[in-house]
Formats: C-alpha cells, sequence, structure tokens
C-alpha cells in the first residue's frame, strides 16, 4: 500500500511539472515523463522478484510444462512494455509511432503465444482421434 502511494505522488509530481514544461519546453517535458517511468520501474524491482519467484513455484508446482507458462509470462511482459512504449509516444504527441508500437507488440505476443497454440492445436486433435 505504501508503496502505491509512493508510485502514485511521484507519477502526479511528474506529471504536474511535465504539464508545466510542456509550453515552454516539451523536449524537457517529455524526458521527465521518462524519467519518472524508469524510477517507478527500477522502484518496483523487489516486488517484481519475488513475482518471478512466485511464479516459478507456480509452475514447477502445477505439473504443467514449463514450456506452457514461459509464452504466458513473456506475452505479459510485452504487453506491460508496449502500454508503456505507447502512452510516452502519445504524450510526445506522436500517435503514429504509438500505434506502430502496438502493432508491433500484437505481432510478438502472437509469435511468443506459438508455442501454446501448437500445444492447444496438438491436444485438440488428440482428443478429435
Amino acid at each position: 500500500m505504501e508503496q502505491t502511494i509512493q508510485i502514485a505522488a511521484i507519477c502526479v509530481i511528474a506529471a504536474v511539472l511535465a504539464l508545466l514544461l510542456r509550453k515552454s519546453n516539451p523536449e524537457a517535458a517529455l524526458a521527465l515523463s521518462i524519467a519518472a517511468a524508469v524510477v517507478v520501474l527500477l522502484s518496483l524491482s523487489e516486488g517484481l522478484q519475488s513475482l518471478t519467484e512466485f511464479l516459478a513455484k507456480l509452475t514447477e508446482r502445477s505439473g504443467v510444462s514449463s514450456d506452457l507458462f514461459v509464452p504466458l509470462y513473456k506475452t505479459i511482459g510485452i504487453a506491460l512494455v508496449v502500454r508503456v512504449g505507447g502512452d510516452l509516444c502519445r504524450d510526445a504527441g506522436e500517435s503514429a509511432l504509438a500505434a506502430t508500437i502496438e502493432t508491433a507488440g500484437t505481432v510478438c505476443a502472437l509469435v511468443v503465444a506459438l508455442p501454446l497454440f501448437t500445444k492447444v492445436l496438438d491436444l485438440l486433435s488428440e482428443l478429435m482421434q
């Protein structure tokens, strides 16, 4: 809870400062937004490590091959990166680049998920025989 409040405070302060800077120096406003995003992501490193350890235990204990979980985790990571990257591009006034990031992220997520699709297709083929 405390970390969430700190992150919200950092983001709100950065947003207000970026809004004030945007009129006179849009490049500095964008740099401030990126810096705030980096600070927040770095502050989440400990939590992400705990989450990664939990997911590894979950994968191990589930009895399901890790080949099925890894694409899921990668897809979630891709989605997070695409969202932040797209929003930063929109903040910079580059909506076409934001759309490009989102399209590339969709393609990458589908490519990463191909092993899952293959396993599901194999399973369905076995059930139909």
